[in-house]
């Protein structure tokens, strides 16, 4: 992890990279995300695993998932490591939700059982809490590849709070604390679906509005931003980043085409 000098309103950075953290693993899903605690006390890091659901090493050595498949506690500096959370397989995207502070991932789980299982999921992050991976799934659910392992874990295991369609790989996400959108948006959850290949059929490739009431996830999630699929073999975006803009429009960018959309609200209609 590097740090570059910054000030607002700058188009360049005003000096060279600092590293912040070094040795972090590499390989797999290693390009994850960095966010920090509402004090600024705190920096999380995710890595997620090397691997698909923890194959062993004895076959394949290159995949081994130590110290992986979790969210990494720090100070800004880099400085006093902590495991936060395992059981992650690949958090893709942390947000920490304002005013109650708690930390958020959006999780990309496993592959190869099917176009039905494993169900992504957005959920809070306990501090603590393992949630699963690689031997468990949504709570105390046995992967059939893990069979008769870890069994004293099962009961630890905590349940996600927002499944999503399996394979709908979500990626970046952000709360929406803004009132350009009509106030029933505000508080809820903005999530990008690159969308997978692991399926017969096509899902993903949209961006979600995921429901919170008084701050509390309700299970549920809406299409908000769709139709960037042409047909079962050609798509023509696929939404990786969300961010809210100052105005309250939301910006989402896209690597299909290396685009960013902007999304504004006027009257009774979006823009």
């Amino acid at each position: 992890m590097v740090r570059f000098p910054y000030r607002l309103g700058d188009l360049q950075p005003s000096g060279p990279a600092e590293t912040v953290v070094a040795g972090l693993p590499q390989g797999g899903h290693w390009t994850r995300d960095v966010v920090f605690s509402e004090d600024g006390g705190r920096m999380f890091v995710s890595i997620g695993s090397r691997s698909n659901v923890g194959e062993r090493p004895i076959y394949a050595p290159w995949r081994s998932d130590a110290g992986r498949a979790l969210v990494l506690a720090f100070t800004p500096e880099g400085k006093d490591q902590r495991f936060f959370a395992t059981g992650l397989r690949n958090c893709v995207g942390m947000a920490v939700q304002p005013r109650t502070g708690e930390l958020w991932c959006s999780v990309n789980e496993r592959d190869g059982l099917g176009d039905d299982l494993v169900p992504d999921f957005v959920t809070r992050v306990r501090e603590g809490a393992f949630y699963g991976w690689p031997w468990f799934y949504i709570g105390g659910n046995q992967d059939p590849r893990h069979v008769g392992e870890e069994a004293a874990l099962r009961n630890q295991v905590s349940v996600p709070d927002v499944l999503l369609q399996p394979h709908s790989a979500s990626m970046e996400m952000a709360f929406y604390d803004h009132d350009q959108f009509p106030a029933e948006y505000r508080g809820d959850i903005f999530a990008a679906f690159h969308g997978s290949w692991n399926r017969s059929r096509r899902t993903g490739y949209k961006v979600v509005r995921v429901l919170l009431k008084n701050g509390q996830p309700t299970g549920e999630y809406e299409d908000f931003l769709t139709g960037f699929v042409a047909n079962d073999t050609n798509v023509w975006a696929r939404p990786v980043g969300v961010a809210v803009a100052p105005d309250g429009s939301l910006l989402i960018s896209e690597d299909g085409n290396g685009s960013i959309w902007r999304v504004s609200y006027r009257g009774n209609k979006h823009s």
